[in-house]
C-alpha cells in the first residue's frame, strides 16, 4: 500500500493529464432516445416525435442533453469499442492510485453538465477526461478519503464540443467496524 505522502504527490502528477478518446458504440439513434424518454418520464415531442420536429422547422431529431453520458458509456463488460483510449496502467491512473492508497470505496457526490449545441440524430459522440481537481486528505462521515473531480468533454463526428461534464467522487476508506454481534 502506498504512503500518503507518496500517493499524494502522484496524484498531483494526475490532474490535467487528459485521456481518450472514449469512443461510443453506436450513433445516436431513436431507439436509444425512446428508452430514455420513457424511463425518465421525458415526454417532450422534440425528442420522440418525427411529425412535431418537422412541424416545428427543426432539421432532424435532437437527443436529450442529459443523455450525454450515454452515448460512451463502455457498458457491463468494461470493454470500450475500438479506437477508444482508456485510463493508462500506469502512475498517470488516478483512480489505481486511490485504490493502491486504501481509498476502493466511491460514492458519487455530483454531476454538473453544461451544453453547447444539441446533439443529432446519427452524430457519432466521442469523450476526452481528464482529472481536474483532488481534495486535501478529508474526514468524512463516510470515512477517510479524497473529493476528485473529472472534466469529461463531448465531442461530434466534426470534433465540435457539444457539452461537458464535471463529475465528482469522493474516494474513502470506511471506518473499521468494532467487533461484536450485530
Amino acid at each position: 500500500m502506498l504512503d500518503q505522502q507518496t500517493m499524494e504527490a502522484r496524484l498531483e502528477r494526475c490532474i490535467g493529464v487528459e485521456v481518450g478518446p472514449q469512443k461510443g458504440w453506436d450513433p445516436v439513434n431513436q431507439p436509444m432516445i425512446r428508452h430514455w424518454c420513457d424511463a425518465m418520464g421525458d415526454d417532450n415531442p422534440l425528442y420522440t416525435d418525427p411529425d412535431f420536429v418537422a412541424d416545428n422547422g427543426q432539421a432532424g431529431g435532437i437527443a436529450p442533453p442529459t443523455m450525454i453520458q450515454a452515448w460512451t458509456m463502455v457498458g457491463y463488460s468494461g470493454k470500450p469499442p475500438a479506437g477508444s483510449v482508456g485510463l493508462p496502467d500506469d502512475e498517470d491512473n488516478h483512480f489505481d492510485l486511490l485504490t493502491e492508497g486504501g481509498f476502493a470505496s466511491v460514492v458519487a457526490v455530483n454531476c454538473d453538465q453544461e451544453y453547447f449545441q444539441a446533439v443529432q440524430l446519427g452524430d457519432d459522440i466521442h469523450h476526452t477526461k481528464m482529472l481536474e481537481s483532488v481534495s486535501g486528505h478529508k474526514q468524512t462521515a463516510l470515512g477517510e478519503g479524497y473529493f476528485t473531480t473529472e472534466l469529461y468533454r463531448y465531442f461530434n463526428q466534426k470534433n465540435e464540443l457539444v457539452a461537458t461534464m464535471r463529475f465528482r467522487l469522493l474516494r474513502f476508506k470506511p471506518p473499521v467496524q468494532s467487533g461484536g454481534d450485530q
